[in-house]
């Protein structure tokens, strides 16, 4: 029996991702680390619809510790967002992490695509 290689599984989970947007309506975010840190994400985390203000939740997150744990994470390593699906209309959205300190991330003007799948990079 074979072991999977790395690349192969992040593949695979890759594809299994797709496939679930396109059944669930989902947007995945996969985010690059910018530096060598400590990393978390706090469920208060949305993706903020342009005109509209509607907000997203994240349903899940993946590679990647929800407040108030930390995950280290070089620079280049990535963690990836499950949220709920943007609206039919939505052209344009944000990123933002809603928390009650400075440091939340905040990825502004994310052009929609026809995947609804997108790579950022958090600095």
């Amino acid at each position: 029996m074979s072991t999977k290689t790395e690349l192969e599984q992040e593949t695979e989970t890759a594809t299994e991702l797709q496939t679930e947007v396109a059944e669930e309506g989902q947007t995945i975010v996969h985010c690059v680390c910018g530096q060598d840190a400590a990393y978390r994400i706090w469920p208060s985390t949305y993706l903020i619809e342009y005109g509209s203000n509607r907000k997203a939740k994240l349903a899940t997150a993946f590679n990647i510790s929800f407040y108030p744990y930390w995950t280290l994470k070089n620079k280049g390593q990535k963690f990836t967002l499950i949220f709920e699906g943007l609206s039919k209309e939505c052209a344009v959205f944000d990123l933002q992490e809603v928390i009650p300190q400075e440091g939340g991330f905040l990825i502004k003007s994310i052009v929609r695509n026809q995947t609804d799948v997108y790579t950022v990079n958090i600095d």
